[in-house]
């Protein structure tokens, strides 16, 4: 995985009935799951669904040659709002391909992947970035 992003925001509560839909209690971020499907596809990404996952939300991102996603992982011992932290899908620097019978070097995709997600929220003044870590941010009592 390339980067974590760690944002602060009253723009993504937890939506009516995530709660059905989380695997883990906690582990929101459908909110921000589906801003990211917007801003990234105006962006230029296949961006054709999103889904609750074990920790969190996936971003399903269509690219060609390979697919991957952006990672939502909620903080939700953090205080209200509730703080996110996002990464891109790949967990490693490449990835097999069937469509072209070879690896394909994932690097310069996670990095394309991680500059746009910055840049959406950089955007936005109701999205507050936290820190940008090369690991999960520690949780900081506040």
């Amino acid at each position: 995985m390339g980067k974590f992003i760690h944002i602060k925001s009253n723009k993504f509560p937890v939506l009516p009935g995530e709660e059905k839909e989380i695997v883990n209690d906690g582990m929101y971020g459908k909110a921000l799951a589906e801003y990211l499907q917007v801003e990234l596809s105006k962006r230029g990404y296949s961006v054709p669904f999103v889904c609750a996952e074990d920790w969190g939300w996936w971003v399903e991102l269509a690219i060609d040659p390979v697919n991957s996603g952006v990672c939502i992982y909620a903080l939700p011992e953090t205080s209200d709002p509730v703080e996110y932290v996002c990464t891109d899908g790949f967990t490693k620097d490449k990835k097999w391909s069937w469509s072209n019978f070879r690896f394909i070097e994932t690097s310069p995709i996670a990095e394309k992947i991680h500059e746009d997600v910055i840049s959406v929220f950089r955007s936005d003044n109701e999205v507050e970035i936290i820190s940008i870590t090369d690991e999960f941010p520690s949780l900081v009592i506040r």
